[in-house]
């Protein structure tokens, strides 16, 4: 990869289920394996990671609130020690496997409604922040930049890696655009292509609004799901010559 023309890692949300993930992976610098709380089982976090091996690609885990049915999207009201029982199982699932497959988790990240509430719960951040205290020291959490989750991982020496999104639109206070929104997801190549050129050439986000936010930011997300995810990724790759 040019870092010269693209400044990001290039993550990708895999092992949900679909079958794209052998043309993502190449295009990859890490990725995120779900493990059973929003999708996933024990076959296909082993089959994304030997396929992650085989492309040298970083691997992370992708817990979520336990809810295949909404795909994690949904905020699930539950107690904090339900959920942390929850993750602390999917987590060590995924830890089992990885010890298993003789490779070394490189990140956290959480998935959908966790990712987004997590951002900004402090109770629930710090419920996640032990959890990588107690089983997962070394291993960096992929988080928003700005956000309460990035301040407090920042408190307690827990390294972090800034995320942004190149497939999604950002409101004006720098949130993601919820996906019950028809303009959340952004599906043609070219206008991932004019999304993202910001951010790595002005290290900001363009809203909705019209507006920019700066930003700091480490990785740059495309989501598996995306119905274009393979074109986006050549795309990108294409015109940052990497």
């Amino acid at each position: 990869m040019n870092q010269q023309n693209f400044p990001f890692d290039i993550n990708c949300d895999l092992g949900e289920g679909l079958s794209n993930d052998a043309l993502l992976m190449p295009y990859l610098g890490s990725c995120n394996i779900a493990c059973g709380g929003h999708a996933g089982n024990e076959q296909t976090i082993k089959e994304t990671i030997r396929l992650a091996k085989e492309h040298q690609v970083k691997i992370g885990a992708h817990p979520s609130y336990p809810d295949p049915l909404n795909f994690g999207r949904l905020k699930l009201e539950m107690s904090l020690e339900f959920l942390q029982k929850s993750l602390i199982s999917q987590l060590s699932v995924f830890q089992d496997i990885s010890v298993e497959e003789n490779i070394k988790i490189h990140h956290i990240k959480p998935h959908g409604a966790l990712y987004n509430f997590s951002a900004i719960d402090k109770s629930t951040a710090s419920m996640i922040l032990d959890i990588l205290e107690d089983q997962f020291q070394g291993c960096y959490l992929y988080c928003p930049p700005n956000s309460l989750m990035a301040q407090l991982a920042n408190e307690r020496g827990i390294p972090i890696k800034r995320e942004v999104f190149a497939d999604r639109n950002y409101n004006g206070d720098g949130s993601l655009v919820s996906r019950s929104e028809s303009n959340a997801v952004i599906i043609d190549p070219d206008e991932v292509i004019d999304h993202i050129k910001i951010m790595v050439e002005e290290s900001k986000i363009r809203t909705l609004n019209g507006n920019t936010i700066p930003v700091q930011a480490d990785t740059i997300c495309i989501h598996g799901d995306n119905p274009n995810a393979v074109g986006i990724l050549k795309n990108i790759n294409k015109y940052f010559n990497l």
